[in-house]
């Protein structure tokens, strides 16, 4: 009986995956990284018929942040996935309630409640190691070599690690202790990646965030960045998000 309702679900995937109803994906990326981390997945969605946009995310505060995903959401032709990496997680909770927006897709990201106060969630569980790697020179942060490679990009290879490390765009310190306003996800289908092998957010905070928004989960071994060491899985996530 289980395997028979498996069925059309697998076969909902599959069709998916050929001819997704929604034909808009928002990509926004969070700290220690710029748009060009979903290169790979965007590479996979458009020759799907796909309309693909990476944000520019100015890490710069919240507000700006937001701003510049509601710019990409409004240049879209129609209905929109909203995808957001780590901490860019707050901003698809902040303004995926969007009407453009269909569904949320979060891949190892924040995922706050409203007025939450993430830090202080955060704290329940023990500190990722990527957390001592943050260097800043005056109000402005971003992760050492030695823990971007090892901590960040810890799954890929050292010679596109080292690549990655050197366009990572440095956040303002006020970022990080900013709360949404809004909670897109508690009334719009959402997604979530958990990297199993994270070293910059920890894995059960992963799984406690997924749970508490009712998400569709999938577990994949990897390092923060999935979205670059295991494109497929990502694609595939987002591609069950465009059939809603």
């Amino acid at each position: 009986m289980a395997a028979g309702a498996a069925l059309p679900l697998l076969n909902r995937i599959a069709s998916a995956q050929t001819s997704p109803k929604t034909k808009n994906v928002v990509f926004v990326h969070g700290l220690f990284a710029d748009g060009s981390c979903w290169s790979k997945v965007i590479a996979r969605l458009e020759p799907k018929g796909v309309n693909c946009t990476s944000v520019q995310n100015p890490l710069t505060s919240l507000h700006e942040a937001s701003e510049a995903a509601r710019r990409a959401i409004a240049a879209q032709p129609g209905p929109t996935v909203l995808v957001g990496h780590s901490f860019s997680g707050m901003i698809v909770s902040e303004v995926g309630l969007d009407p453009k927006i269909t569904a949320l897709v979060y891949v190892a990201a924040r995922a706050p409640d409203a007025g939450e106060d993430y830090s202080a969630l955060a704290s329940t569980y023990p500190t990722p190691p990527a957390t001592a790697g943050i260097v800043f020179n005056d109000d402005w942060g971003q992760l050492s070599e030695k823990a971007f490679l090892h901590d960040f990009a810890g799954d890929l290879p050292p010679e596109e690690a080292r690549v990655l490390y050197a366009v990572q765009q440095p956040f303002k310190k006020s970022l990080t202790t900013e709360r949404t306003t809004n909670a897109a996800w508690r009334t719009k289908p959402s997604f979530y990646a958990v990297s199993t092998q994270d070293r910059t957010i920890n894995p059960d905070l992963e799984r406690f965030m997924a749970k508490r928004i009712g998400a569709k989960t999938i577990e994949i071994e990897a390092s923060h960045l999935a979205l670059i060491s295991h494109p497929d899985a990502i694609t595939n996530l987002i591609l069950e998000a465009l059939a809603v």
